[in-house]
């Protein structure tokens, strides 16, 4: 990240810092209005709107937020090896308006969807291929939109404080509390007030003002140009990772050195990429270490770079090794995104069965039930931020508290007594079913409060603003600098494994539970028929399991070493080593 922009025309103003957030969590907040305000209640679209059947519905949204969360690999890519987080952001920014303004023009055009259903009971057309083929298609251009948003928009914003001066550092980690608490506010907003706009006024209305909103955020964050620190990108960073296989790969048969000092460093070579701190050696995957090895073939000389696809530095070599090492840790979140994911499916649709009505003159919209999940995660990241990490930071003497790694575990806990908690509360949905003879009719409202499922979508919440924001942290930190966007890109990657995972799992437990008389756990039609406990249960189990999986591996990760080129301490000090997990 060689090519800093450092001081801007206003009479040498240092770029970067708070006075760019506004424009940067602008860009943020609108991209989550836009797609948590259709998604909450995407449910609702295609079953009432496009008629599709529940378990197709179900996994359509959860395909879409898989390949929307996926894309952020390509998008960290682009950004860092070519375009840099500014270009990418404000490219992406334009394909989801496009994807979002074709949204909007399905929902306002009746020949974009298929007729009202008809008659007594309700005969209904599902949407055809054609209405189809320009949702998938508009979904398409906002899940691209999203992968050049949502890796770049978060390392952008952390770029904007300077790692190398110690003042700003601490700023960093405030900022991915922030940055969180800003997309939680816009979720909330999205939860309550664009739902209700679109169940009570029109989805034209619901669509099109997160549109608007989304044209007027590109204008603010392009506004907002000359306030950025700007990092340069520096070449791709999959070919620096190939380049060390391949060189491994091909000294396999050599000797390790006796000496890890021996190994080939050149600091001239790695400045682009290590400007704010070099890798050091360490002693994990020492058979990717003789890419560094030097041998009579390699030819060095002072002048010239050496042939990367045969010799390679230890930094570079040690940025390989830290993506590796971060790869049981990122699978260890995959399971609490499936878990959270049924809110926007199955538990969306219990709450459509029950008494939604918070006072006589208003009923609560199903898709606005994420609003307690996203309170209590507001509400903890606030206590968080402000409360305990003060508390915790007398214990163990860390500047941020707890590390990312203990954040994480706490969430782990947190998600499984939200699964434990759904099942036994769909137990008491279906006993109060059964007590008011409503098995048989779905379409009736049982007499018993949605307020029952508050308490699983507030743990959900609060386990939310421990997991994802440690699994974010644990990304940004220990990814190598010159792959920052990577890193936050491996966060949206586990989000999307979850929600496929998800689909996987709903497509298994609806094949296998189907019974012969036509009893499933997860009916297509009549919940009140389902045992639905029984698919919250089996996801507790596995979270179980996975938790025991991250504590294994959270016990035996190494975080990465790092010689930190710290700024204006002291003259007289040398640059310090630290682990990054020390921050």
């Amino acid at each position: 990240m060689g090519g800093m922009e450092k001081k801007g025309s206003h009479g040498g103003r240092t770029k970067g810092g708070l006075i760019t957030m506004p424009f940067i969590f602008a860009n943020e907040a609108c991209e989550k209005l836009a797609v948590v305000g259709f998604s909450a209640n995407m449910i609702t679209y295609l079953t009432q709107q496009l008629h599709l059947p529940l378990t197709k519905a179900a996994n359509t949204i959860t395909n879409f937020s898989g390949t929307a969360s996926l894309t952020p690999l390509l998008g960290a890519f682009i950004s860092d090896a070519y375009a840099g987080r500014f270009w990418t952001i404000t490219v992406a920014s334009i394909l989801w308006q496009m994807g979002m303004t074709s949204l909007t023009l399905s929902a306002v055009l009746p020949q974009l969807r298929p007729p009202p259903c008809k008659g007594e009971h309700q005969v209904c057309q599902e949407a055809d291929g054609g209405q189809l083929a320009i949702l998938h298609g508009s979904l398409l251009l906002t899940a691209l939109g999203a992968g050049g948003i949502r890796p770049c928009v978060v390392a952008f914003g952390a770029d904007q404080f300077d790692e190398t001066d110690p003042k700003e550092k601490t700023k960093t980690w405030n900022f991915f509390n922030w940055y969180y608490f800003v997309m939680g506010a816009s979720i909330l907003v999205a939860v309550t007030v664009l739902v209700y706009i679109q169940d009570n006024v029109g989805w034209g209305w619901g669509l099109g003002i997160p549109t608007t909103a989304m044209f007027l955020s590109i204008i603010t964050f392009v506004v907002g140009y000359p306030l950025y620190r700007n990092l340069d990108p520096v070449g791709s960073p999959f070919t620096r990772l190939l380049q060390v296989c391949v060189a491994a790969s091909k000294k396999r048969n050599l000797r390790m050195v006796s000496d890890p000092n021996l190994l080939y460093e050149n600091d001239e070579l790695d400045a682009s990429i290590s400007a704010a701190g070099k890798l050091l050696h360490t002693n994990e995957l020492k058979f990717l270490d003789k890419a560094a090895i030097v041998t009579e073939e390699d030819d060095i000389k002072s002048s010239q770079a050496p042939n990367l696809w045969r010799l390679n530095t230890v930094h570079r070599v040690e940025e390989l090794k830290s993506v590796i090492r971060m790869g049981p840790i990122w699978a260890s979140g995959i399971l609490l995104i499936t878990a959270y994911a049924q809110q926007g499916t199955f538990s969306l649709q219990q709450a459509r069965t029950m008494d939604r009505r918070l006072i006589n003159s208003f009923q609560i919209p199903p898709g606005s039930m994420t609003v307690f999940s996203m309170s209590s995660m507001l509400i903890t990241i606030a206590l968080y931020d402000r409360l305990l990490i003060r508390v915790a930071r007398r214990f163990t003497g860390l500047d941020r508290g707890i590390t990312f790694l203990q954040r994480m575990w706490i969430g782990f806990v947190i998600s499984i007594l939200a699964t434990l908690v759904a099942g036994f509360v769909e137990v008491k949905r279906k006993q109060a079913a059964s007590a008011y003879g409503l098995v048989n009719s779905p379409q009736s409202i049982i007499p018993i409060s949605v307020l029952w499922l508050v308490p699983q979508y507030s743990l959900h919440g609060i386990a939310e603003a421990f997991m994802s924001i440690g699994h974010l942290e644990f990304f940004y930190d220990q990814a190598p600098e010159s792959m920052k966007s990577t890193g936050s890109a491996l966060f949206w990657t586990a989000i999307a494994f979850g929600n496929f995972v998800s689909t996987f799992l709903v497509s298994l437990v609806h094949k296998y539970s189907a019974g012969p008389d036509g009893s499933n756990w997860l009916p297509d039609d009549n919940l009140n028929k389902g045992k639905l406990e029984k698919f919250y249960w089996l996801l507790t189990l596995l979270q179980v399991v996975n938790l025991i999986y991250y504590s294994f591996c959270a016990k035996f990760y190494t975080f990465k070493p790092i010689q930190i080129r710290m700024k204006e301490v002291d003259a007289s000090e040398e640059d310090g080593i630290q682990l990054t997990s020390r921050v």
